[in-house]
């Protein structure tokens, strides 16, 4: 097995056969990776990976892509929009040089050990069946259009009470996601086996990307909440084995400015519950008077006379020559326009781009930039948003300043 360690937008040097170059080509877009020769060093070429991180693995290669951010960072924001973060979490021991197929595959089983110490949750399942014993509900419509007026067996429905249910189906298939790669850790691969053996009586299905379902939650399933989390996020954002040709393909891939994005706005949506007014992400606009040209902010604040006070827009991407593509700044001066507001702000990842404001010739609009510094822990992250809040709706800041 190839491995190939990279880090998020960083340039590394990797040796390649023409057949491992030809598999990497075949997945950089889905890598967002570019690809370039090294000059003087035949079978040398220089790897630099954009905003997807995770891992991939594709024939005999394994390719590692580590975030800027750090594994535990990243999960934790990932369970905070899942709403299965708990803050302070210390039941998790990362550590630096574990890759994240593996941290996963730790975390979902030290959640599953918790979850199934009190014994596999049950529910109730409703099943049909053909008996020569009657157990439920007759379907006598069945009874007549498959067994034409004989009497056994009987076509019945009735409830099961079972252990195979979404819960654990979830988890069973996470488990399995994880277990079709190659995991590094000797734990990880001994705790996905006795999570097999647990859940053996639970069918195991596959969840597409697209389609994996949520599990509500009260009293009696609350102590499944972290564990199924976890599972919809490895099956969310992990593809289950395909094959292109002859070669296999599975992985874990998170694009970081989509998870930039929904982790700003769900962290605003908390902080701003409490404010006369509601935000809406991504709500349709138009720019012309004849509503041809749409457009999609990513936030804007209505106020409760339905006037919108506020417009924004999120970016997490590579700046390396710390300044602001002007195409940021001019899709922002549209939103402003186009909701006749003075001002607008660009919300960056800090590091990426520095707090400041542009003022627009002859309009006068203001354009802020609000650098978000992700340092520290997810609480310390959490509370450099409140200043973002009360910059949305000010009527938040009152309140504070009353409590």
């Amino acid at each position: 097995m190839k491995n190939i360690d990279l880090q998020e937008y960083a340039t590394s040097e990797h040796e390649l056969s023409p057949d491992q170059l030809d598999l990497l080509l075949q997945e950089s877009r889905n890598l967002h990776l570019s690809v370039e020769p090294v000059k003087g060093k035949k079978g040398k070429y220089n790897l630099k990976p954009g905003s997807t991180v995770g891992a991939l693995e594709k024939g005999e290669m394994s390719i590692l892509i580590r975030p800027k951010i750090g594994i535990p960072k990243l999960l934790s924001m990932i369970c905070y929009i899942l709403e299965v973060y708990k803050p302070q979490d210390k039941q998790f021991d990362f550590q630096k040089n574990e890759a994240l197929p593996d941290l996963l595959a730790l975390a979902l089983i030290a959640t599953a050990r918790l979850a199934f110490g009190r014994g596999l949750l049950r529910g109730y399942v409703t099943e049909g069946d053909s008996l020569y014993t009657v157990r439920g509900r007759i379907q006598f419509g069945e009874q007549l259009r498959q067994r034409h007026g004989i009497m056994i067996p009987v076509e019945v429905r009735f409830d099961e009470f079972t252990e195979d249910i979404l819960a654990n189906r979830l988890v069973k298939a996470a488990a399995a996601r994880l277990g079709r790669m190659t995991l590094r850790s000797s734990e990880a691969r001994r705790g996905l086996g006795w999570m097999a053996a647990v859940l053996d009586n639970v069918s195991l299905l596959e969840y597409r990307r697209g389609n994996v379902p949520e599990v509500r939650f009260d009293r009696l399933n609350e102590h499944y909440r972290y564990v199924v989390g976890l599972a919809r996020l490895i099956l969310l954002h992990s593809e289950f084995e395909s094959r292109r040709g002859d070669v296999r393909a599975t992985g874990f891939l998170i694009d970081m400015n989509v998870l930039f994005q929904e982790f700003v706005t769900q962290a605003l949506r908390q902080k701003l519950a409490r404010a006369s007014g509601r935000l809406i992400a991504e709500e349709k606009t138009f720019l012309d008077l004849k509503d041809t040209v749409e457009m999609y902010p990513d936030l804007s604040w209505w106020e409760t006379d339905g006037t919108c006070s506020f417009v924004g827009d999120i970016k997490y991407k590579n700046i390396s020559d710390y300044s602001l593509p002007n195409a940021d700044l001019y899709q922002l001066l549209a939103y402003t326009t186009a909701h006749d507001l003075p001002s607008g702000m660009l919300i960056y990842a800090k590091g990426e781009a520095e707090a400041t404001t542009y003022i627009v010739r002859f309009a006068g609009k203001q354009l802020e930039i609000f650098a978000l510094d992700l340092a520290g822990t997810l609480e310390d992250i959490l509370a450099r948003l409140d200043r973002l809040a009360c910059k949305i709706a000010p009527s938040l800041a009152v309140q504070e300043s009353i409590f």
